[in-house]
């Protein structure tokens, strides 16, 4: 079991937080809108209300003692830089931050990220690439251990539910969101969520169980 550390609640934070919840990891979340945390209780392991900007809070939860930081801050790139700075110094061993753009990007790389992501960008640009030969798209290694990875459905997947599917069960991986060939992103689809030709799927999961996936395919 690992221990994770999510830091901002959009839709990305939320939906991290609770997929590595449900594969059996330790999850702490923090955001400053208490409806946001009232809203996870339950959902992950610990969930505050606090300012992750203040150096002495991340201290008093003992954020080094953590193995992995989601700086997930929504439009505050002030607040998300200096955050992803704060863990980092702390002495957490991994950390991933959310950026909104390519300079944003730069400049957390320089203040101590081991891994930046843009999610909305990640899940548009699967058709430019031309790499249907694979059906794993694109991978985002959060760990050694844990990756999210796009992926294309099979055809015997076409028209059914994620609940007749049941890919955590068969596959051990959890869909994160999805991608319609309209461009349309649905995140943290439901079980009752129909797969169509076309989709891309993103899903979470270990390293050794994506690889299976990708073999199997």
């Amino acid at each position: 079991m690992k221990q994770f550390i999510v830091i901002g609640l959009g839709s990305f934070g939320m939906s991290l937080a609770k997929t590595l919840y449900e594969m059996g990891n330790d999850v702490l979340v923090i955001d400053e809108d208490e409806e946001l945390v009232q809203s996870m209780n339950g959902l992950v392991t610990h969930a505050v209300r606090a300012d992750a900007t203040d150096e002495n809070v991340l201290k008093s939860l003992g954020v080094k003692n953590f193995d992995v930081a989601i700086v997930a801050i929504g439009k505050n790139m002030e607040s998300s830089i200096m955050v992803t700075m704060l863990v980092k110094e702390l002495g957490v061993k991994y950390v991933i931050a959310k950026a909104h753009n390519e300079l944003h990007a730069r400049v957390l790389y320089k203040v101590g990220a081991d891994r930046v992501v843009m999610p909305e960008k990640d899940m548009g640009i699967r058709v430019a690439r031309n790499v249907f030969s694979s059906n794993l798209l694109d991978l985002i290694e959060f760990s050694k251990e844990y990756s999210i990875a796009e992926i294309l459905p099979i055809e015997e997947w076409f028209h059914k539910t994620l609940r007749d599917i049941n890919m955590r069960e068969k596959y051990g991986l959890n869909v994160i969101a999805a991608k319609k060939l309209n461009d349309e992103i649905i995140l943290s689809p439901g079980p009752d969520y129909v797969v169509d030709e076309g989709d891309v799927l993103a899903v979470c999961g270990k390293n050794t169980d994506i690889k299976k996936f990708e073999i199997k395919m």
